[in-house]
């Protein structure tokens, strides 16, 4: 192994360019000329717009262009489309609205864009906006999830009967009613899983521009080719050569920078009508509004057990929130991204899921860190502890009656997954004994005496990532030996640069100093998968790896003919080229500078792709312990242990910081974070950090984090992927806690979030 190579726990590259001030984000660049956009968005929450005028707008000081959906449509913009499918049980497809730039003629969230005006300040932007007058015909609202089918629910879409998308079912519906009638034990139980907000630390934003006759489009993203794919989906009537993404450095993602949005086609459209960059950057009020939301389920289990604790069979329901328009791959997070997870690590003889997808007058839900993952475990993990309480067994005794063993693997699970690799029992008994569950009852003991409850609860997780598309890696070796690589998928935080150095020095023993990355451009890198459900590193690491094994072949075929030798007896060890049984060899600097064209140009050039066959499977166990202040409802995390199977480590210290990233996402769903829309007038209660609770340092803790790896069977690498590991297994076992801490106030379960305030509302009720 090299001394940077896959396994060793090596500082981040990108960090020295992040910590110099040396980072491009989308706010730090400027095109000559360029004007700023700003759009106006709808006060309500559902309106008929009876009136618009804009005059006072444009005849305002520093204004270039007023733009409304009208003049988008007349200009042949198309409508922004739903890139994934959520069928009816009948087979029938699933309602698609249309879904406009700049809205035209009805508002259906607070927050949707109806104009977009541009001038040459921000000031003036503002300005103009406040000079639209549009006439609002407010209509009745709906916003809750768990009463958007009601019969009085106003209707968002009169093709969307009962505000319903979709009625999407999978699994047996038959087996599992018999399983449910002839079980010994029989558990029901409902939750919530709350809607969150994105909040990257850097907004959404972009510059639009035409360079050379064609668009052009800057913007902080997961995956500039998405993006592009979209846009030439109907939307821009040109193409593939007619449209260029870029992307540079990005300051978080979560899933909710994968999508194409509202914004990007509204400025491009307005710099080709005006022939100047248009620069856009969202206020944080903005992103509250407009960023797609993530979660939002209400969902009820019924569980059958025999009468050794064992299921018999699994019953799901869920109402799932659209919001008021479907963003490109909510209708798939909601029913087939999530609901093969039901079954968490457990051997379940039968289960049906049926999924209800509705619109509300609220901002899209999509992808969300974990997309639909985290839905799934929770709910499958809450009723675990839910039942061994209703059913007088251990949490942990129901779970490894039940728990899929490692002589079982490969296991296909009854929603169709199928499990590689893992050794669920054992990790779970390592977490444990980790986290000292023996003595955790004196420490709940001396907690009460300081009048504190103090609760124990873990959650196993398993999640289904690193699949999907193809990703290419491209390796361009000029002839100092100096390596770049360019890769289709898109940092946002995670530490690809360093661990894409390591997987090349792995193979080609390099010097990582000499290796740069390229991401980002769609013209320098014709395809991409970007970054999405975990999957740079398992995917894009693997597509790398194999074009670090094509360059040493065809490098080496240099090199033998250089040597005077066979290429049969041409062997690569450390970075060097020799001939078997021999000292005599080059190195692959040496190989580059004599294959190199005197003319220029360089020495090497191949590409090489990955198409996973399957998903991984990363799994774990996440143990937790809070304390609740009796009096106040406060609540402290005060334990945290943490076992995962990522599968192989390419870098120890970049899983340890997605594993911290994604349990503080995790514990901010638990404790703190909630998008609350007022019922009446549909307006978002929680815009601003005023209002919208999200983890600070001191909410989170040192957590004994360590590994268990199995190799992943079916990736080259071994790897399973590990950016939203933490944020799925977080919130049920910091639920779990919170409900064995209740255990003597009588509250077998508690919503997320668990705030002080409903904390000492169920102790004090209790009293």
């Amino acid at each position: 192994m090299t001394k940077f190579g896959i396994g060793q726990p090596a500082a981040r590259f990108e960090d020295r360019r992040f910590l110099t001030g040396a980072g491009s984000y989308l706010d730090d660049e400027n095109l000559p000329g360029q004007a700023i956009g700003v759009f106006l968005r709808s006060p309500h929450a559902h309106a008929r717009i009876s009136g618009l005028n804009l005059s006072a707008a444009q005849a305002t000081a520093g204004v270039i262009g007023v733009f409304t959906g009208q003049d988008l449509r007349a200009a042949g913009v198309g409508d922004l489309p739903c890139m994934a499918d959520a069928p009816n049980a009948d087979g029938s497809p699933c309602y698609k609205p249309p879904r406009p730039a700049l809205v035209i003629d009805r508002v259906r969230h607070v927050g949707e864009p109806v104009a977009l005006i541009v001038a040459e300040t921000r000031v003036q932007a503002l300005d103009a906006a406040e000079a639209i007058f549009v006439d609002y015909e407010e209509l009745p609202s709906v916003s809750e999830t768990g009463v958007a089918m009601a019969e009085d629910a106003p209707r968002l879409w009169d093709e969307a009967p009962d505000n319903r998308c979709f009625d999407w079912h999978a699994g047996d519906a038959d087996a599992v009613a018999a399983a449910l009638d002839g079980a010994a034990h029989r558990v029901e139980f409902e939750l919530i899983n709350n809607r969150l907000a994105p909040n990257s630390m850097e907004p959404r934003g972009l510059i639009a521009s035409i360079e050379d006759g064609r668009l052009v489009l800057r913007v902080s993203c997961q995956g500039v080719h998405y993006i592009k794919r979209m846009l030439l989906s109907g939307i821009f009537d040109c193409g593939n050569k007619d449209i260029r993404v870029i992307c540079k450095d990005v300051g978080g993602g979560f899933g909710a920078k994968i999508f194409c949005y509202p914004e990007y086609v509204a400025a491009l459209h307005a710099a080709r009508t005006l022939g100047r960059p248009v620069k856009w950057v969202a206020e944080r009020g903005e992103s509250f509004l407009s960023d797609s939301h993530g979660r939002d389920h209400v969902t009820r289990l019924e569980a059958g057990f025999d009468e050794g604790f064992r299921f018999t069979g699994l019953r799901v329901s869920t109402i799932a929130n659209l919001g008021a328009s479907l963003s490109p791959f909510s209708p798939f997070v909601a029913t087939s991204a999530g609901v093969p997870m039901l079954s968490g690590c457990y051997r379940i003889p039968c289960a049906h899921a049926r999924v209800q997808g509705v619109f509300t007058n609220t901002a899209p839900v999509d992808a969300y860190r974990g997309a639909g993952r985290p839905e799934a475990i929770y709910a499958i993990e809450r009723l675990m502890d839910f039942a061994a309480r209703r059913l007088g067994v251990s949490p942990a005794e129901i779970r490894r009656r039940n728990l899929i063993g490692p002589a079982e693997m490969p296991y296909r699970t009854v929603l169709g997954s199928i499990y590689d690799s893992g050794e669920f029992p054992q990790i779970l008994d390592l977490a444990l004994e980790k986290a000292d569950r023996n003595g955790f009852e004196a420490r709940r003991a001396e907690a009460l005496q300081r009048g504190r409850l103090r609760g124990f609860g873990f959650a196993g997780y398993i999640e289904r990532c690193s699949g999907g598309a193809p990703e290419r890696a491209r390796l361009i070796v000029a002839a100092d030996g100096r390596i770049e690589l360019h890769i289709g998928t898109m940092s946002s935080g995670q530490g690809h640069e360093t661990a894409f150095r390591q997987i090349l020095c792995e193979y080609l023993a390099v010097d990582p100093e000499r290796i740069a990355i390229v991401q980002g451009d769609t013209d320098v890198i014709p395809r991409g998968g970007g970054t999405a459900g975990s999957r740079s590193v398992p995917v894009g690491g693997a597509a790398i790896a194999a074009c670090a094994r094509k360059l040493i072949r065809v490098a080496g075929e240099k090199a033998a003919e250089f040597l005077e030798a066979a290429p049969d007896d041409i062997r690569f060890d450390s970075g060097r080229f020799h001939i078997a049984g021999t000292d005599r060899g080059l190195d692959l600097a040496e190989v580059a500078f004599r294959t190199a064209s005197p003319e220029g140009g360089p020495a090497f050039d191949e590409t090489d792709d990955f198409a996973p066959e399957q998903a991984t499977y990363p799994n774990g166990v996440h143990v937790v312990e809070v304390e609740i202040d009796r009096d106040t409802g406060a609540l402290d995390l005060v334990r945290y242990t943490v076992v995962d199977d990522f599968g192989r480590a390419i870098n120890p210290d970049l899983l340890l910081g997605q594993v911290h990233g994604g349990i503080a996402q995790g514990l901010g769903q638990a404790l703190l974070e909630d998008c609350h829309y007022d019922p009446q007038s549909g307006q978002l209660l929680t815009a601003s950090f005023m209002d919208y609770a999200m983890p600070r340092a001191d909410d989170c803790l040192d957590i004994d984090f360590s590994l268990r790896l199995v190799p992943c069977k079916s990736n080259p690498l071994g790897i399973k992927g590990a950016g939203e590991a933490g944020a799925i297994g977080a919130p049920p076992a910091i639920m779990n806690a919170v409900a064995d801490a209740l255990r003597d106030h009588g509250a077998d379960h508690v919503d997320m979030p668990a705030t002080p305030q409903t904390l000492w509302k169920i102790i004090n009720g209790s009293r």
